[in-house]
């Protein structure tokens, strides 16, 4: 009896959410403690990162956390979404790459969570691989909140920039790799993202290379590597070149997917308005979503 209700406990305590600055809820990914192979910063460091904290530029993770941007009642279709700013593993781009895409995805009536993953790199031969254990995670939890926030637990999504762009590809390749120890039921959960959206992604050849056309061996689609939607430039070193491999191995597998590929445009750019065509590309997503379905009522 004592184990069962320290376990109803633990399950109840990994769900509390305290509100943010702005008013939106936060939630913890890991209230127990981080997995056990988490690599430390060393003290001296973390104080020099936190220095160079900012509301737009987060420097420093040590706890993981999903901020939640629910869509409006009136709007709100059921679909979902898990938003990974960029940064190149080092930083999070909060307000460029997380914040400004989740008010933009609730006026598709899609509920977005932002997910402040670790940040800066902590394993040199792995660097997306604590980023990975907070995403899978945090799919996990989005699936488990999905009837209290009116989500439809099969429409959930992960998009990424850059750095996140690599993450939410990664989620959408290893998801049935499980990457940390069961913590609790919410682990019990599937992590597969029901689509992907890789923006502008980094780190797609082996070395986490940009300037080689060619996939690396972190990149394996399958047939059930969820349905994926990429947008990038040409001129964005080789980050167009890996995009377009990525778009033949998807269509090998009978993958449904979109790519856009602009001219110039270059890199980080949001979706934040300009007089480059790029800056238009989530209104190609928003087209892809609802013609996958994803965006319809139910």
């Amino acid at each position: 009896m004592e184990r069962t209700l320290c376990s109803v406990a633990l399950l109840l305590c990994s769900c509390a959410a305290s509100p943010a600055a702005n008013g939106q809820s936060v939630i913890p990914l890991w209230p127990q403690g981080l997995p056990a192979d988490a690599v430390p910063v060393a003290p001296e460091r973390i104080e020099s990162l936190k220095a160079k904290q900012t509301p737009d530029r987060v420097t420093y993770v040590a706890t993981p956390s999903l901020t939640l941007y629910r869509a409006p009642a009136d709007q709100a279709n059921g679909c979902g979404v898990v938003i990974c700013p960029g940064g190149a593993y080092n930083i999070l781009a909060w307000q460029k790459e997380g914040i400004e895409l989740a008010q933009w995805f609730n006026s598709l009536g899609v509920t977005a969570v932002v997910l402040k993953y670790r940040v800066p790199r902590r394993h040199p031969d792995k660097i997306h691989w604590e980023p990975l254990q907070d995403a899978q995670r945090a799919i996990r939890l989005f699936r488990h909140h999905a009837g209290e926030w009116q989500i439809d637990p099969h429409r959930i999504g992960v998009l990424g920039f850059s750095a996140g762009g690599h993450l939410s590809a990664m989620t959408g390749m290893h998801w049935a790799k499980r990457s940390y120890p069961r913590v609790d039921e919410i682990d019990d959960l599937s992590c597969r993202p029901d689509y992907i959206c890789p923006i502008y992604a980094a780190y797609l050849a082996d070395g986490y290379q940009d300037n080689v056309a060619e996939l690396g061996s972190l990149v394996k689609v399958n047939a059930q590597t969820p349905p994926t939607f990429l947008a990038v430039t040409q001129d964005d070193k080789m980050r167009g070149a890996q995009a377009a491999l990525l778009f033949v191995e998807l269509k090998k597998a009978g993958v449904p997917a979109e790519l856009h590929v602009y001219t110039r445009g270059g890199h980080g750019y949001g979706i934040r308005s300009s007089d480059r065509p790029v800056t238009t590309w989530h209104h190609r997503l928003g087209e892809w979503l609802a013609s996958q379905g994803f965006l319809k009522r139910r």
